[in-house]
């Protein structure tokens, strides 16, 4: 492997993508980002853990109101929260990714390390029906309208990306790798990722 390497793990909802990814660094002994971008993002805005997360979860149109409270160098007029939390997590990837390598999880992190040449995209997907029994029996959900949250999850995500990436969420181009997790159990992709990292 690549001294500075970079893994980005983008993912459907209920296909282990999260559980892939941490396996995989702890495999190849890096770091692991996923939440703790969160972390380092508030501590570098002085905003609450809780309004990133609120921000992820809420669909695009409902975010747009203006902030001031964020560091002068990162506060651009005018701009919604989302667009400036996606400004704050995008240099957070950014200065991790520098720091050297490791395994990032969503936030677009493919998108917004595209110019990085020692980044390595990977794409999970797995088929509706595991989605769904991963949803409830790994993640807890409830099992009545476990299927609808797992369709309505991706549907935000794929919202997300597409809105402030311009391109679009899961399409073969953007990755490197694409694997659905419904054909081998995720240690053996987890396998597949370290051999494919290990040629490049």
């Amino acid at each position: 492997m690549n001294q500075n390497t970079i893994i980005t793990i983008s993912r459907q909802y209920g296909s282990g993508g999260r559980i892939v990814a941490q396996k995989l660094a702890e495999a190849l002994n890096i770091p692991f980002y996923d939440n703790e971008l969160i972390t380092l993002a508030a501590e570098k805005t002085g905003l609450s853990v809780e309004c990133f997360k609120d921000a992820e979860k809420t669909s695009i149109g409902n975010l747009f109101f203006s902030l001031t409270s964020l560091t002068p160098s990162l506060d651009s007029v005018g701009l919604p929260l989302n667009e400036k939390i996606f400004l704050v997590q995008s240099q957070v990837i950014k200065e991790v990714a520098a720091e050297g390598p490791c395994v990032i999880v969503g936030r677009s992190a493919n998108h917004v390390l595209q110019d990085n040449p020692n980044v390595i995209n990977v794409f999970l997907q797995a088929d509706l029906p595991d989605r769904v029994k991963r949803a409830i029996d790994t993640y807890g959900q409830d099992a009545e309208g476990a299927e609808a949250m797992v369709i309505k999850t991706d549907k935000r995500r794929a919202n997300y990306y597409n809105y402030f990436t311009g391109e679009k969420w899961g399409k073969a181009e953007n990755y490197d790798l694409i694997l659905n997790t419904s054909r081998m159990d995720l240690d053996k992709i987890v396998e597949v990722i370290k051999t494919y990292v290990s040629l490049r």
